[in-house]
């Protein structure tokens, strides 16, 4: 553990400022300004000896927490970095992108402000690739197995480096012009900065797994061709369809999906040219849906330049405590204020949009109505109509599944409850050998922790089926694939 009395001395956690919202809206760099590595050190010293850490439990990759904070604190950096990529293959990436759930559940938390773990995590591994301490990993031998993977989000670049670093030969496909998926066009600079990804693409490279862009699988390679070149696949396509609003006007033009929006900003911030981009700049702009997605068009639609934006979601606004519904150690339902949410724009909870309106078949406005939550169900409240003015609207309700089409009808799958691929206890798809299924497009949407967890676990999956056994560690055990 790092030192014994750490917490009780240092009770305050401390975390870096966000750059001053005047400044940052004026650019599309990460909002957060550098932290003090000795700083970070004493926020690493208030890890305690809690001994059974929930922290573990807490993430979904079983991060070793409580060792590298030990570590960080004793300035053993590299070692600290080693630990940390035991468990996790791009820590930079959860370490700006992840809500900590390990920081929900930390026992420090039960009575003071919790360790800073997604910090330190974030910082540990930004000092290894500063010192060059982190170096491509390829493998001691080769297997001659071949492994397609289709999808180049979290969940197929963490199975794609397990699977290399086993020995098969690893190829990516990704129907996008750059590897990433949504971590690429669907996370907005401000969150983190595409070099991040690049890097760690470079790295992948040089361990000898091979990344094709601009394929899209089941059409620019067929299915049968798919099959007959590699010896397993790994579906990580995500759970791309929107959730729609099928109301009055959505037809009219400038009523769009969040994520028809968010790729288009984030190539014309890496210097591409979008003709007709669907952009902010000028107008009111109406967001309907209060999560993360919602929050990520904010903050790009204020950078654009908007008159005015109003976020809407339907559920209550959360209590500023932990909610007594998810008590400690579960994730809390509780108020977040984003950076986004930091820099304007209108929140407006417990309302519902009943119809778009619009002239010329564009979109002017919008009506809507506020609700109230009884016995479970949505009750409108009558006499709370309004109008509001509209001229971008943008639906950021969540994804209900993975797209169907040539790939997924080509091979065969089947569908669970939720629309999501059926998979079993190894991550197999239901009733197609050969095919493994992770991340979104068998979960359903999730945490990028969540995706990477599941890449590592298809991936031992997989070496399994193709080797008979496996040393890749699985940080999902099968009862939580069934419990899902």
């Amino acid at each position: 553990m790092a030192d014994p009395k750490g917490f009780l001395k240092h009770t305050d956690r401390e975390l870096p400022q966000r750059r001053p919202v005047d400044l940052r809206l004026t650019d599309w760099r990460e909002v957060y300004t550098d932290f003090s590595r000795e700083t970070l050190r004493t926020q690493a010293s208030r890890c305690m000896d809690c001994g059974i850490p929930f922290c573990h439990n807490g993430c979904p990759l079983g991060n070793l927490v409580p060792e590298w904070n030990d570590l960080v604190y004793r300035d053993q950096w590299e070692a600290g970095m080693e630990r940390l990529h035991a468990t996790n293959n791009f820590p930079e990436f959860t370490g700006r992108l992840c809500p900590a759930p390990c920081e929900a559940s930390c026992v420090l938390g039960i009575n003071q402000p919790a360790v800073t773990i997604k910090q330190v995590e974030r910082e540990l591994i930004e000092k290894a690739w500063e010192d060059g301490t982190v170096a491509p990993v390829p493998p001691s031998l080769r297997t001659g197995r071949r492994v397609a993977v289709v999808g180049s989000g979290p969940a197929g670049l963490a199975a794609a480096q397990q699977l290399t670093r086993a020995g098969h030969e690893v190829t990516v496909f990704e129907r996008a012009d750059r590897i990433g998926g949504l971590l690429r066009y669907g996370i907005p600079e401000f969150k983190m900065e595409k070099y991040v990804i690049d890097r760690r693409l470079a790295q992948m490279t040089a361990e000898g797994t091979v990344f094709r862009t601009g394929v899209d699988v089941g059409v620019d390679v067929s299915v049968d061709r798919l099959r007959s070149e590699f010896h397993a696949v790994v579906l990580a396509n995500g759970s791309t369809v929107g959730r729609d609003l099928p109301i009055g006007g959505r037809d009219l033009d400038g009523v769009h999906q969040a994520m028809e929006y968010l790729p288009q900003a984030n190539r014309v911030a890496n210097g591409d040219t979008v003709d007709g981009q669907i952009t902010a700049a000028g107008k009111h702009v109406v967001i309907i849906g209060g999560g993360d997605t919602g929050a990520d068009c904010l903050g790009t639609a204020l950078r654009q330049g908007a008159t005015e934006v109003h976020q809407f979601e339907i559920m209550p606004r959360p209590p500023v405590e932990r909610a007594a519904s998810t008590p400690w150690p579960l994730y809390p339902l509780m108020y977040r204020v984003s950076s986004a949410h930091e820099e304007g724009g209108d929140r407006v909870f417990s309302v519902n949009t009943e119809e778009f309106v619009g002239s010329d078949g564009r979109v002017t406005g919008l009506r809507a109505h506020e609700v109230r939550m009884v016995e479970g169900r949505f009750e409108r409240v009558e006499g709370s109509e309004f109008e509001l003015k509209a001229e971008l609207v943008l639906l950021a309700m969540g994804f209900v599944g993975p797209e169907r089409g040539p790939l997924l009808d080509g091979l065969g799958v089947a569908y669970g409850d939720r629309g999501t691929v059926a998979r079993g206890d190894d991550f197999g798809a239901v009733g197609v050998p050969g095919v493994f299924v992770a991340g979104d497009a068998g979960r359903g949407q999730s945490l990028i922790v969540w995706a990477i967890a599941e890449g590592r676990a298809a991936a031992a999956g997989v070496d399994a089926y193709l080797m008979g056994s496996t040393e890749l560690p699985a940080p999902i055990v099968p009862t939580q694939v069934a419990q899902r």
